[in-house]
């Protein structure tokens, strides 16, 4: 069994639990976190680029010159891709870029990112991230008590005071335990964890 700190909110330790081993010692693989990386930034493109073809392209109705006997190449259209202003040859087109991973991958990619965290002394769990009110001021004490310049803060949706006070601090981000990505874990320095939160989350992640 693992053994993390629980701290209170003034970063002072409180107890100790026991983690299983099988996600804080799982083998960081990078070829998994690479293939969750991809995939989330794919599920998020709009596929929306698009050029036109000749057909598409506005003129070039008519034949420019005869076909023979001017001494020039011939020439069916000046909207050509070969001319300026034609058409575009093989430009992209909207399409749907979404595709899903095997569930397997996705739970063995997000295991690496958290042994990674783990391994890099990054990561914390509070006992409980209830704020009085829903104000910035109030997410900004608790990141500067700690030092935090890039967080991604993970809690129960529930807690809204937490979402609201932190949703406007860049660098920053407030996800549900049960919305918890590859890409978020990577893309911040540190992970914090509220004690209930992380909890849940081991208990998902369990073979």
């Amino acid at each position: 069994m693992r053994k993390v700190q629980v701290l209170d909110k003034s970063g002072q330790k409180i107890e100790e639990m026991s983690v299983p081993p099988e996600v804080l010692s799982y083998p960081i693989k990078e070829h998994l976190l690479y293939e969750a990386v991809v995939n989330w930034q794919a599920n998020r493109r709009r596929g929306t680029a698009s050029t036109k073809t000749r057909g598409e392209v506005r003129g070039g109705g008519r034949k420019p010159w005869r076909q023979k006997g001017t001494g020039r190449a011939r020439a069916g259209s000046i909207r050509s891709p070969l001319w300026r202003k034609g058409g575009r040859i093989f430009g992209p087109k909207p399409r749907d870029y979404y595709y899903n991973l095997p569930k397997k991958v996705r739970k063995n990619a997000l295991k690496s990112a958290l042994a990674l965290k783990y391994s890099e002394k990054q990561l914390l769990i509070i006992k409980t991230l209830e704020f009085k009110e829903p104000k910035t001021k109030e997410g900004l004490k608790f990141l500067d008590k700690f030092k935090l310049d890039s967080a991604l803060i993970i809690d129960d949706y529930h807690n809204k005071n937490l979402f609201l006070s932190v949703r406007n601090i860049p660098e920053v981000k407030a996800v549900d335990y049960n919305q918890v990505n590859v890409y978020d874990v990577l893309n911040h320095k540190w992970l914090i964890f509220s004690q209930n939160a992380f909890v849940s989350l081991m208990e998902k992640l369990q073979p």
